[in-house]
């Protein structure tokens, strides 16, 4: 098999979720339990870090490996989904998998699959696993892919475990209320664990301290320990000092961050507990230095894509991949700090979201494109637009992502701003 074959044979035969949804879900773990038996459990192998949340887990997860990677480990980093290819997902020291392993591992076990018939995601999962072991990583920052308790990924035994909130988003899928949803993301902490939870929610509180406490694991709130303050937005990224929520006393100054954006805020403070629990409980060993380098090389050592990413400056394009109520209600925020004449939005979505609750939210003041990406699960142009409408948005409809984007180019002047976003797919084809 050619690279290219070993991705049809992986997209056609293997269920997606992110391209057909919820058919894809396997509301068990089994066939991973089957794949690693198979691989001889290669996610004993090596250490971990295990990281659930509605929104911020994928930035967390680069942040916390180019971190590890500046303090010197050997930093396996499992994320999905990809933006522009399969490799993304799986990286060692921010370098891809290579197209050789992947073609080498599907045909070697191509006829095991067949009898476990796993979905893409568990079989992605298998694959990473087996790459890392192989690899001898020291540790693997490894993302949930969706959920947390049901989750592929769930079947590691992490050295620390982290939850960066939680808001509504596959609600089919892990419940129709926030203590609901927390309860699926609080499956990831284990017996006699770490487990860091991002932001302080009120009503969501009682779900993880007794997820903890049933596990008797140490759970730690990162806002309550740590904070920002002096953020100033540079050209570069965001500026800041850390210091201790309790004590005022700064322990950082001016660390820098190449990750744009509000939210990202939460993720850095989240990432910053996380560490200190990790050389506390775990004998990890982080210097200043490789915590300065590891905020600052972020994109540089893992690659990360989709953030708050600028693509062009007259006029100024930018991307995000927000694309659920809470992750879309940060973005508007950055939006409105951002100085420009006119407002154009590029805006897909896919067809299980809750289109009235993210369309309520959008500006009217603005010139939209709307877009269906390439995937079975994207919501129809026409339709979106149609939705849009009833809260009185306006735009264009448009039959790919490529055709918005040209249209909102040929309209926009230079001091104008094209945002593009709404569904990690759209963002995809804009890259």
């Amino acid at each position: 098999m050619t690279y290219s074959d070993t991705l049809k044979y992986m997209y056609s035969q293997l269920p997606m979720f992110h391209r057909v949804g919820a058919a894809a879900y396997k509301a068990n773990l089994d066939n991973t339990i089957a794949i690693c038996k198979m691989l001889n459990d290669p996610q004993k192998k090596f250490k971990s870090i295990h990281i659930a949340g509605t929104n911020g887990k994928g930035s967390t997860s680069h942040m916390l490996a180019s971190v590890l990677q500046e303090a010197g480990y050997k930093v396996g980093l499992y994320t999905s989904p990809h933006l522009k290819d399969f490799r993304e997902r799986i990286r060692v020291n921010g370098k891809m998998i290579s197209k050789k392993y992947v073609v080498g591992f599907v045909e070697k076990y191509k006829a095991d699959f067949e009898k476990i018939q796993p979905s893409f995601f568990e079989m992605t999962v298998g694959l990473a696993f087996q790459c890392f072991a192989d690899k001898k990583v020291d540790v693997a920052v490894i993302e949930v892919g969706l959920g947390g308790r049901l989750d592929s990924t769930n079947v590691i035994d992490p050295d620390i475990s982290v939850i960066t909130n939680i808001s509504f988003d596959h609600m089919a899928l892990l419940g129709n209320t926030l203590p609901k949803i927390a309860a699926e993301k609080a499956g990831i902490i284990k017996k006699n664990g770490i487990v860091v939870i991002g932001e302080s929610q009120t009503e969501i509180r009682s779900v993880f301290i007794k997820t903890a406490k049933e596990k008797q694991a140490t759970i730690v709130y990162a806002d309550e320990i740590l904070a920002l303050k002096n953020v100033i937005e540079k050209s570069g990224g965001l500026q800041f000092d850390i210091y201790k929520a309790k004590s005022k006393e700064t322990i950082v100054k001016k660390l820098l961050c190449p990750l744009k954006g509000a939210y990202q805020q939460k993720n850095i403070l989240t990432v910053l507990v996380a560490l200190m629990l990790l050389e506390e409980f775990k004998g990890y060993s982080f210097s200043a230095s490789a915590i300065k380098n590891g905020f600052k090389n972020v994109i540089k050592n893992t690659s990360l894509m989709g953030r708050w990413q600028i693509l062009s400056k007259k006029p100024l394009i930018v991307a995000d991949t927000g694309h659920n109520e809470a992750g879309i209600k940060e973005v508007l925020k950055q939006i409105k700090t951002t100085p420009h004449k006119k407002l154009h939005i590029v805006f897909g979505m896919v067809n299980d979201k809750d289109t009235g609750k993210i369309l309520k939210m959008l500006p009217q003041k603005a010139q939209y494109y709307f877009c269906k990406a390439d995937i079975p699960r994207a919501l129809e142009a026409k339709e979106l637009a149609m939705q849009a409408a009833v809260f009185g948005i306006k735009g264009d409809y448009y039959p790919s992502v490529k055709t918005a984007l040209r249209a909102a180019k040929k309209a926009a002047k230079s001091r104008d701003f094209i945002f593009i976003g709404g569904s990690t797919f759209v963002v995809t084809e804009a890259l």
